[in-house]
């Protein structure tokens, strides 16, 4: 199953679940932008270009950023 949301103006955070206990979030941030991503608890943190974004989520999480895509993964 698959679901879009926003996570901001001009990004759009595309949700891929693979099974029953794993889902993998996924944001095309584009080329050149300053952006990072750190997991507190079951927070995710997304800061880009200077803007903060918290993500809510539910299990285990793993966060990275490569060429420009945010890949969120979660295990339940």
């Amino acid at each position: 199953m698959t679901g879009t949301q926003q996570l901001a103006d001009d990004v759009g955070l595309r949700r891929y679940e693979y099974s029953d206990d794993e889902t993998v979030l996924a944001a095309d941030l584009g080329p050149g932008r300053d952006a990072s991503v750190d997991v507190l608890d079951e927070t995710v943190i997304v800061v880009v270009d200077g803007e903060q974004y918290d993500l809510e989520l539910s299990g285990d999480a793993r966060a990275f950023i490569r060429n420009g895509v945010l890949t969120i993964e979660v295990d339940a």
